[in-house]
């Protein structure tokens, strides 16, 4: 695995698998800040509110890079995240949904450093499932 920290697979809040590979591809589900199958912070996300996201979106995006590494055979790793799409449940008239997603980048830099630049999307929706603030979905290579 790619430098991990043994952290649980995430659970599947329904009929779907957390991740699933084709060859060297890995795709994950969209993962919410879910600890243990606990929401550990729900939306929608407001504005003058980024800072308070930090430990939410970087849940989100632990839980995600986790359910991409649990699809890899002993002596692999993620040669690089491709790209990244950050759901963000968020109030109207919100516009920050990239800052929201600069949070999920920096932590990918952090653990993978340049194997975790990717390219990404940042969309706004009116909800989530579970009233998750932000939903990360992972697209990797082995």
């Amino acid at each position: 695995m790619t430098d991990s920290h043994a952290e649980p697979q995430p659970i599947p809040q329904g009929d779907y698998v957390a991740a699933k590979r084709h060859g060297g591809l890995i795709y994950t589900a969209g993962m919410t800040p879910r600890e243990n199958g606990r929401m550990i912070m729900t939306g929608p996300v407001r504005s003058g509110q980024i800072e308070t996201l930090q430990e939410a979106v970087t849940l989100a995006c632990a839980n995600a890079l986790t359910a991409a590494e649990a699809m890899l055979v002993p002596g692999e790793t993620l040669a690089t995240i491709l790209t990244m799409t950050v759901f963000v449940a968020a109030e109207d008239g919100f516009s920050e949904h990239s800052k929201v997603a600069d949070i999920a980048s920096a932590y990918l830099r952090k653990r993978l450093g340049s194997r975790g630049i990717c390219s990404r999307a940042a969309v706004g929706v009116a909800s989530l499932p579970g009233n998750a603030p932000v939903e990360i979905q992972l697209v990797a290579a082995v």
